[in-house]
């Protein structure tokens, strides 16, 4: 008989002991018209840790990167011990994500046809990926959010304008120049109001935040006893109506500001039924302070979208209310990071 020997086992206080692998973290800068707020987000999108320092956004284009490169330097001093691969970086747009070029946003006149990913990274020494805020938020989404486990995603927030992201099996669509998925410039009315953007009848002229306030304010000078609640709320001057006042005489149960937003619940879904018939995505998500409260209209949207689309099965399609509300711009900007280490699978 073969002789077995036991395998020796080293004493218990000897034991080599299995050190966990440190958990890999994101760094994501959000560029505002005010602030730049930075953070460090893990592979599941908890943001673990954030800071902001104020953006001098109407100074010069080196005050401008100063104010970014500030916002990364405070990340990088209270978290040491982290190794950061990347920085991921979102700013109001139009911008050239493929150059990582900002090009003329209004909100941050500051840079023009201004390299930031490049100078960002000359300085930082960190590779640095550019995208706008709109697409980067969905790009959260998809990976880490209400997008999860679909291939195909539209994306919409709604606050004071209409920003659109369109997000392929994990991939932001970003179109020949990098200028696709201005979503909220797509016109539905060509005698409506005309847009920040020179366009007439555009989804964000009729739908965002300040279109609503407009809305109220016309029914309130037309009508103005049923708009009494708005006006209390809004210390009696019809000039200082916001969306947000709206939607609070809305919660009260006060009946014009449910038609407002109802209006409101119609335009969209006359929209998305031009979205639908474009891209038929897998699910749609809604972001932003109006876009959170459009849940409470998707029973209205989806009842009216047979109406607006073709396609005979545009109900079935998902409306989702997004995983980030106001802090969706950190995750947003480093799951630009996250993607760079993960790229999509090759559809079999």
């Amino acid at each position: 008989m073969k002789r077995v020997e036991a395998k020796k086992r080293a004493p218990a206080g000897r034991r080599k002991r299995k050190i966990p692998a440190p958990r890999k973290l994101f760094l994501g800068v959000d560029v505002g018209g005010t602030k730049v707020a930075a953070g460090l987000v893990d592979s599941s999108g908890e943001i673990v840790f954030c800071t902001r320092v104020p953006m001098i956004a109407r100074g010069t284009a080196a005050e401008g990167v100063a104010a970014v490169l500030s916002a990364i330097d405070r990340v990088r001093a209270a978290r040491p011990d982290v190794r950061l691969d990347s920085v991921g970086i979102t700013s109001p747009g139009p911008l050239d994500p493929n150059a990582g070029i900002v090009l003329n946003p209004p909100n941050v006149p500051c840079w023009r046809d201004f390299p930031l990913a490049r100078e960002v990274e000359r300085v930082s020494g960190l590779p640095a990926r550019l995208d706008n805020d709109a697409n980067a938020a969905g790009l959260a989404e998809a990976f880490w959010g209400a997008g999860r486990g679909f291939r195909n995603v539209f994306y919409v927030t709604i606050g004071t304008g209409i920003g659109t992201g369109i997000i392929f099996d994990r991939r932001i669509f970003h179109g020949r120049s990098g200028a696709a998925g201005e979503g909220g410039h797509m016109t539905i009315d060509l005698r409506g109001p005309l847009c920040a953007c020179g366009k007439r009848g555009c989804i964000e002229a009729l739908a965002a935040g300040p279109a609503i306030a407009a809305r109220a304010r016309e029914r309130i000078a037309a009508a103005g006893a049923r708009g009494a609640r708005m006006l209390t709320l809004a210390g009696g001057a019809a000039d200082s109506i916001s969306a947000e006042v709206v939607a609070e005489a809305w919660r009260e149960g006060d009946a014009l500001a449910r038609e407002i937003f109802e209006e409101t619940w119609d335009l969209l879904a006359i929209w998305l039924g031009n979205i639908v018939d474009l891209l038929e995505p897998d699910a749609i998500i809604f972001g932003g302070g109006v876009g959170q409260l459009a849940g409470h209209g998707f029973d209205r949207i989806r009842e009216a979208l047979p109406r607006w689309s073709v396609n005979p099965r545009c109900a079935e399609i998902p409306l989702l209310l997004a995983r980030y509300g106001a802090d969706a711009g950190i995750p947003g900007a480093a799951a630009l990071c996250f993607a760079r280490l993960n790229p999509p699978v090759a559809a079999e």
